[in-house]
Order: structure tokens, then sequence, then C-alpha cells
């Protein structure tokens, strides 16, 4: 039994003790001018928190593209500002919960993402616990029964705030998105018994502390390819991608954003991103890192370009105008739609028409109801 289990955990294990330092070279030095060009730019840039959070959104929907499903961003921008008009389907709901751990991720310190409190609560596993000290403490409510000399109108206000109680914990659980209703071990539908997350991650990690001495861009790829064939989670394969990039802010290769890893990865052909050959594998996802790099700067001077013609056109406005919030929240969104603008700006319905249409911004939808406007 200890020689199967033995056997077992050798075979999980990834060896990179044989890379082809040679042919990973020059892929490497063309990725890390990519991705260092880029983050000089948005650095310096009057831009660089719009064209960040815009990123978010487009490598959230990016991701899912990766692994086999249709978002629309529209979709998950108007999810995020809680404005959808239809229900979130599962996938929406995936690409909403990426969107919000890149954005926790970079509002942390670079080196949170891979520390053991970081990891845990990427995770859930503080959510996790969380539902289990909940589920296992549950609430001490006082007898209501008559005492001698008890108000009946202090009893009755006691059994409300119980009620009230109650009610309050529920409503907390189930806005709760990122705990769980019920314990991993019970749902045998959704998690395998036997997937051990913890010996998995551990085995990650010991990638991460044995290639030290690499390239960080080198490492970020590898920690992504053994992400990827340990299958560290069951149902967040997205995670491996995110904490790859963490590992270029905690490394000091990119201070100023978070790579888009995944728009990159769109770039590569699947074969070669799935490739048996783990050398081919990753030169596929050196060309992503600087297919992202590249992207990212064709997509900051376009801002930048959009920017400058927007505040033309806002030139000589009294101090009191709304434009030129319109144009920061225009900036940071890959659309807005006039509810948002309302919304956003603290103005009405109709003055949120009347400002879009003094940009000129290009209108999306072509609705008379719902009606969204993007940059030219």
């Amino acid at each position: 039994m200890a020689a199967t289990i033995l056997r077992s955990v050798e075979c999980m294990r990834y060896n990179f003790a044989d890379l082809p330092l040679h042919r990973l070279m020059e892929p490497v030095c063309r990725a890390t001018a990519a991705i260092t060009r880029l983050d000089e730019r948005v650095s310096r840039s009057a831009i660089g928190a719009g064209w960040m959070e815009r990123s978010h959104f487009i490598d959230a929907v990016a991701s899912l593209w990766i692994d086999g499903e249709l978002v629309h961003l529209e979709d998950l921008v108007l999810h995020d500002a809680s404005m959808g008009i239809r229900a979130p389907t599962h996938e929406l709901t995936i690409a909403y919960d990426i969107l919000r751990t890149r954005r926790r991720i970079f509002e942390h310190e670079a080196d949170w993402a891979l520390s053991r409190e970081g990891l845990s609560q990427l995770r859930g596993k503080a959510a996790d616990q969380h539902c289990a000290v909940m589920s296992e403490a549950p609430l001490e409510i006082k007898s209501a029964e008559p005492e001698d000399d008890e108000d009946p109108l202090a009893r009755y206000l006691a059994e409300v705030d119980a009620a009230l109680a109650r009610s309050e914990m529920a409503i907390s659980k189930a806005l709760d998105l990122s705990t769980p209703s019920y314990p991993k071990e019970k749902a045998s539908i959704l998690y395998e018994p036997d997937w051990d997350e913890d010996e998995r991650l551990a085995e990650w990690q010991e990638v991460l502390d044995e290639s030290a001495g690499l390239p960080p861009v080198l490492r970020a790829v590898l920690l992504l390819d053994a992400w990827h064939q340990l299958q560290v989670l069951q149902h967040a394969p997205w995670l491996g991608r995110l904490l790859s990039a963490s590992l270029l802010r905690r490394e000091r290769v990119t201070l100023s954003h978070l790579v888009a890893l995944n728009m990159g990865l769109k770039q590569v052909g699947r074969e070669r991103r799935t490739s048996r050959e783990r050398d081919t594998r990753l030169i596929a996802m050196l060309e992503a890192l600087a297919e992202a790099g590249e992207m990212g700067l064709k997509e900051h001077d376009r801002l930048a370009l959009a920017r400058q013609q927007m505040e033309h056109r806002i030139a000589g406005r009294r101090q009191s105008s709304k434009l030129p919030q319109l144009v920061e929240l225009v900036l940071s969104r890959p659309m807005v739609s006039s509810g948002m603008i309302a919304k956003s700006l603290s103005v009405t319905p109709q003055g949120a028409l009347k400002i879009a249409s003094e940009l000129h911004l290009r209108e999306l939808t072509g609705r008379g109801r719902f009606r969204a406007w993007g940059i030219i």
C-alpha cells in the first residue's frame, strides 16, 4: 500500500531539470522586453488606471475563452455594475469571479497572492472555514418562556431580535458568492473525493521554490505549465494563470500592471498550448506573454489618442461639468450604458443621454431603450 502511494506521488511530480535553455532564452528575452516596455508606458501614463481596469474585463472574458466557454464582454460589464437584464449564466458567474480575483490580486501587495495567506484566500479556504464555523456554532437564542416579573414587552422584543438575527445570518450567507452553501466533502457529484488539492498545491509550490534561480519570465511559464499538468484545483484552472502573472509582479518585472496573460494565449494556437511536448508548450506560453505585451501597448496608445480627442471636445467647459468624469468612466470600461452613466455621475437618465452625445461616443447597441457606448 505504501509503495502504491509513493508511486502515485512520484507520478505527480513536475520535472523541469532538463530545460533546453538554448531554445528558450530568445523567446524569454522577447517576452521580457514586451511586458517591461508596456509596464514602463503604463507607469508614466495618465490613463494607466483606466487601462488597467479595462484590461481586467478583457482578460477575464479571454480566460473563459481559453477554457472553452463564451462570455460576452458587455454582459460582464453590466453584471459588474449590477445592471444585467438577464439572470447570470454559470459562465458569467465564473467570469465575474475571475474579474474580482484579478482586482483583488492587483490591489494587494505584490507578494500577497503567492503567500500562504493569499493562496488560502484565493482557493476559498478562508470562506470554507468561515462556513464551517458558522454551521458548527448555531445562534444562541434566549428562551421566550415567561419568568417571574418579566416584562411582556421585553420578551416580545427579544423574540423579534432573535428572528432578525437569524434572517441577517441567512441573507449574509446567500449574498456571499465566495462561500459554498455545502461542504466539499459532501458534494461528491462536484468534487472527486480522491482529489487531494493540498498535495497537488504542495507539489506546485515546490516548483515555485526550486525554480528560484531562473529568469522570472521563464519561472512564470513553468509555474503555469506545472499548474495545468498537476491539475491543482478541480474547478479553477484559471487561477494558475493569475498566479503566474502575480509572480511577475512579485519579481518586479511588472510593477504597474498585472499581465493579461489570457489575452496573449488567445493568439497562440491551441494545439501548441496543449501539446504533449513540454518544450513546445513553454515556447507557446512565452510567445503569449510577448503578444500580451504588444497588444497592451496598442490598446494603451488607442486609449491615449481617444482621451486626447475627448479632452478637445470638453475644453472650455465650466468646472461643474460632468464630462471629465464621463471621460474617465469611458476609459475604464469597455462599454458604458445610460444606466451606468446615470449611476456613476449622479445624473438623470435623460442627462446621461445628453452628455454621452456631447462626447461623440460610438453607439454599440443601436436601440432606443438599452443604449450603450464605447470609444471610437
